[in-house]
């Protein structure tokens, strides 16, 4: 079996996601080298310790680097767990498999991740090609979701999934769930939605979302980047944000409160540069509070549908949304004279030029000019020399 993809999957057990000292290990050393030194097989030497303080300086990570001998006190607790082979046929049985890198499949936006780039994905469906990121949408918000944000997350999730978007989301309670429910039900693509799991993706979580999880897996992808039987932690569930953001063009933030798991998805799309929309709600609604402090802060767009969402995916003045437009008015575009003149025009009785003028505040010559330009518009009639509002504007 490929040595690569044996490392990589034991490196995904032995490593929590984005620890930043392995990650950095495994980009210094290689995937095979990195597990021999991470399980004490072969010492690290001065040379590795160098490079991967300059890697973790380079990417900003390096506060908490305080050299190999600490790292493997955290790490070798769990070599005796390694088992590659089994959990890899754990995912044939369930008809997964797992990428790496090099793989054609792998998502070739997550290298935007620079060091925190997953090590592998363990993946539940279909083998096939997921979407770049310009044709993937996240829909992320509260659990707790109200019946406004689950019609909100369900008309932009069909509607985009309906234009061929993949909506990618975190199989949760709430918006996440609402979200995979109506990308499935608008599919027009080969991969409709995306769920990216905080667990092992043996283990479908939450148990009440298990069947539509199975059918996010049967019609789209399921993916996790740590390996089967792990549990979804709180950690786990803050770690994989920055995979759904990653994956996404957009980040779009249906409800989230205040302090709210959405909000991390949120700036993990902001630190990547990835677009991200905010859908505004009621100032007396908890679930929306989170939404307004992004919108307040400048770091989302207010999004409304689906067409403002892919137009923020879409190159520079492609998939732009129908320009909106209320009912038109015969008035509109008057000038400001000539709408002091109209409102001064009576709509039952007649009236003259000298008490147009009065009444406007106009000189005679401009009310004559006036009136001579909304009569062409059916605004104005004359009656024997006087004038009234015609009967368009009545």
């Amino acid at each position: 079996m490929d040595t690569e993809r044996l490392a990589r999957a034991a490196l995904s057990r032995l490593l929590e996601p984005q620890d930043a000292a392995g990650l950095a290990l495994v980009q210094a050393a290689g995937s095979v080298d990195a597990l021999r030194i991470a399980t004490g097989q072969v010492a690290g030497g001065a040379g590795i310790e160098q490079e991967i303080s300059c890697l973790l300086a380079d990417n900003g990570v390096a506060a908490g680097w305080s050299g190999l001998a600490a790292c493997l006190k955290r790490w070798l607790p769990r070599a005796p767990d390694l088992a590659p082979e089994r959990d890899l046929a754990t995912m044939a049985r369930l008809g997964g498999r797992l990428l790496i890198p090099s793989d054609d499949l792998w998502p070739a936006q997550l290298a935007d991740l620079g060091i925190q780039e997953p090590i592998c994905l363990w993946w539940r469906g279909h083998e096939q090609q997921l979407p770049q990121a310009e044709r993937s949408i996240a829909l992320v918000g509260s659990r707790d979701s109200t019946s406004y944000g689950a019609a909100v997350t369900g008309d932009m999730a069909y509607s985009l999934a309906q234009r061929g978007f993949t909506l990618v989301s975190g199989g949760a309670y709430g918006i996440d769930a609402h979200a995979h429910r109506a990308a499935l039900a608008g599919a027009s693509g080969s991969v409709p939605t995306i769920a990216v799991m905080a667990g092992g993706v043996d283990r479908f979580y939450p148990s009440g979302n298990e069947e539509l999880l199975r059918a996010v897996a049967n019609q789209g992808a399921v993916l996790a980047e740590v390996p089967p039987g792990s549990a979804p932690t709180r950690y786990r569930f803050l770690q994989r944000n920055r995979l759904i953001a990653a994956l996404s063009a957009v980040t779009v933030v249906v409800e989230a409160r205040w302090r709210s798991g959405a909000l991390n998805t949120a700036h993990h799309a902001e630190a990547l540069g990835r677009a991200v929309g905010a859908v505004p709600g009621s100032v007396h609604s908890a679930n929306s509070a989170g939404c307004h402090r992004l919108l307040r802060d400048g770091g989302a767009v207010c999004v409304t549908d689906a067409a403002e969402i892919a137009e923020l995916a879409s190159p520079s003045g492609s998939d732009l949304p129908e320009p909106r437009q209320g009912a038109s008015h015969v008035q509109d575009g008057l000038t400001l004279e000539d709408l002091i003149l109209l409102d001064a025009l009576p709509l039952r009785s007649t009236t003259s030029v000298e008490k147009l003028a009065a009444v406007a505040g106009l000189g005679t010559d401009s009310v004559r000019a006036g009136l001579g330009r909304l009569g062409l518009l059916g605004l104005a009639v004359s009656e024997r020399g006087a004038w009234k509002r015609g009967r368009t504007n009545a």
